[in-house]
């Protein structure tokens, strides 16, 4: 759930211009939780759907199954995606355990396991937010998919592919990971930075944190 009773100093812009949301107030917003819910419940719908075609097209990997990784990344995104958008912490960690449930509850295949890789998925990333003291940068978002993928690939190995080859294994690793850098990673970056340019992420306190230190540093106009 998200972080409560959390004070931390005031914003520091990013090497990148985005700052590191440093709020005053203890408790999220409520348009940070809806915003955080909207992701996770969103994506638990996508998920419900990519675990139809994951069983699908497994057929299609019978030759070579390792190379299904490919297909992972779309597990990892909301983690990343709300890491990046909110800057909150606890964000990643909610929204991608939250849309596991939803998922789960919507029939997934894999059951409560499936909640249990939220769980991951939503941790890890969130480490990697905390290290870069959750500024929305690309090396921080292309990070924190490649950590939900280590996450993700660690239980995989243990749970369902124990008994493969060494070969096998290396190979879907280097599947899954591609997967996780690309669609999680710079995927997120690009759905992120598409959603702030259409203006629907200025009511988070994280966007109004960014757009003080630019109205503060522009040039006045001529004659003023």
């Amino acid at each position: 759930m998200p972080a409560k009773g959390v004070v931390m100093d005031t914003a520091v812009p990013d090497i990148q211009g985005s700052p590191v949301l440093s709020h005053q107030e203890n408790r999220w917003t409520t348009t940070e939780i809806v915003v955080t819910a909207t992701i996770a419940v969103t994506f638990g719908v996508v998920f419900w759907s990519w675990n139809l075609l994951w069983t699908a097209t497994g057929g299609a990997f019978t030759a070579l199954p390792p190379l299904q990784g490919l297909m992972y990344g779309v597990w990892l995104v909301p983690g990343v995606l709300a890491g990046l958008v909110l800057r909150r912490p606890g964000a990643a960690f909610f929204a991608a355990t939250l849309a596991a449930v939803v998922s789960a509850l919507l029939g997934s295949q894999w059951g409560l396991v499936a909640v249990v890789y939220g769980v991951a998925q939503g941790a890890a990333p969130e480490l990697v937010f905390a290290l870069r003291r959750y500024r929305a940068a690309l090396t921080t978002a292309l990070a924190a998919g490649l950590a939900a993928g280590v996450a993700s690939l660690g239980l995989d190995l243990a749970l369902y592919y124990p008994t493969w080859a060494p070969n096998w294994k290396w190979l879907y690793a280097l599947t899954l990971l591609s997967s996780a850098l690309v669609v999680a990673g710079l995927g997120s970056w690009a759905l992120f930075q598409a959603l702030r340019k259409t203006g629907v992420l200025s009511p988070l306190p994280a966007e109004a944190t960014a757009e003080a230190p630019a109205a503060a540093t522009a040039p006045a106009p001529p004659g003023a």
